[in-house]
């Protein structure tokens, strides 16, 4: 199969990258924003039950980096980049900060419970990481490949292996995008290499339009298991449902 190149482009991710929006209008944007209502048992397995529930996130199309408030205190939100964490309050003074937060995670199981900033810095990459998939999967660095059709539930899927550049803070190197037959993604496998490569299949669905952007605003991830189908339907690893979506 052929890996993506500057000048030439994985005809299955061209397919993905117009049924959601077209590369040309997604670059005339800066950021997207929404608020999260949060779900799932993957939060109180970390010790942050709760805390997600209801917040808003920002993050950037040109860069990586997210923002997301109030978070843990009504005045204090984050500031992620790829490379560094911190929360900050009202007044714009940082409250904690941490570089390079990813090695922070070493030796981390499921059952280890985060700080502050690291949950800061996994609900940065992650939002960051939905919000401009398929998109960033074109830029340099990025390497692309279709891999066999899945069947699933009655419906066929064209599979994007996608290979994420090493200075992209994300779930795991190596990621897998089904697309449906509209060139919308409906499920998104990959590991969770800080907690201990925790597998998950991640489903999307109820898409929506913003200023021509397709955005999935449901999303339920459920443990991926060796035969590669969900553990379905418990354990609701995380659900979230995005409302007020803004780009601009």
């Amino acid at each position: 199969m052929e890996t993506i190149k500057k000048q030439e482009m994985n005809n299955l991710l061209e397919f993905t990258i117009n049924a959601h929006g077209g590369m040309k209008n997604f670059k005339k944007y800066e950021t997207i924003s929404a608020r999260l209502i949060c779900d799932g048992i993957l939060w109180s397995m970390v010790g942050h039950p709760g805390s997600v529930d209801d917040i808003y996130v920002t993050s950037n199309i040109n860069k990586q980096a997210t923002s997301h408030q109030p978070f843990l205190n009504k005045d204090w939100h984050t500031a992620f980049t790829a490379n560094h964490v911190a929360i900050v309050n009202s007044n714009h003074e940082i409250v904690e900060e941490l570089s390079n937060p990813r090695d922070s995670f070493a030796g981390y199981t499921t059952e280890t419970p985060w700080s502050p900033l690291q949950l800061a810095y996994f609900t940065g990459y992650a939002m960051w990481t939905y919000f401009n998939a398929p998109f960033n999967f074109a830029d340099e660095g990025y390497k692309v490949k279709e891999l066999d059709p899945w069947e699933e539930n009655g419906e066929v899927f064209r599979r994007l292996e996608v290979t994420f550049p090493e200075h992209v803070a994300t779930h795991s190197a190596v990621q897998t995008f089904y697309i449906d037959k509209d060139g919308l993604i409906k499920r998104h496998d990959y590991n969770v290499d800080i907690a201990g490569g925790a597998t998950a299949a991640h489903y999307l669905s109820d898409y929506i339009e913003v200023q021509g952007i397709m955005i999935a605003t449901k999303r339920n991830v459920y443990i991926r298991q060796e035969d590669n189908t969900p553990l379905f339907p418990e354990p609701l690893l995380v659900s979230i449902d995005l409302r007020e979506i803004i780009v601009k």
